[in-house]
């Protein structure tokens, strides 16, 4: 059964709680989303508590995938951009599908939602975003249409001596 997608939802104490455990079970399954296991909801609290400050501000702009049973499967946050010359795209952070429907094109379908999302926002004409090297993360993204436009090699640190590359990828919406 597909989720259903909502963007701009109402934050409620059941979708930040959704979130915090979405974010600390994608984290402990391995998933490159800012934290390395092991991970509580509590220590991510902190890091949502800032998006949802951003998304009061106007500056982000939040999509939620609820599965069948109405819990939170999948997240992405749509952050606009503040400098003047740089306006006609968004970043795209914290991209999350939870371990339980890893393979069943629910990555897919939140990235198009994504899509879709910021196509419906004046003036955006591209989406940007970054992962973590060493997962063949960018392999996925670029089998749904993105392309890899830089590599940092080393920017991400995930362990002492686990250097990761920082992949910035390109999704033009034209």
């Amino acid at each position: 059964m597909p989720l259903t997608f909502t963007f701009d939802p109402a934050v409620t104490p059941d979708l930040r709680d959704g979130i915090l455990d979405l974010w600390a079970d994608v984290s402990n399954a391995g998933g490159a989303v800012g934290f390395v296991p092991p991970v509580t909801p509590e220590d991510v609290r902190p890091w949502l508590t800032r998006h949802f400050a951003s998304m009061a501000e106007g500056q982000v702009r939040l999509l939620v995938g609820h599965d069948e049973e109405g819990r939170v499967a999948a997240t992405a946050f749509l952050t606009l951009n503040t400098h003047h010359l740089m306006t006609h795209w968004l970043w795209l952070y914290t991209v999350m599908v939870h371990p339980r429907h890893q393979g069943k094109g629910y990555g897919r379908d939140l990235l198009a939602a994504a899509a879709d999302a910021a196509r419906g926002l004046a003036g955006i004409e591209a989406i940007r975003l970054t992962c973590r090297g060493g997962l063949g993360l960018e392999r996925f993204y670029e089998s749904c249409g993105y392309k890899e436009v830089g590599r940092i090699p080393g920017a991400i640190r995930v362990a002492p001596g686990d250097d990761r590359d920082d992949i910035i990828m390109l999704l033009p919406l034209a």
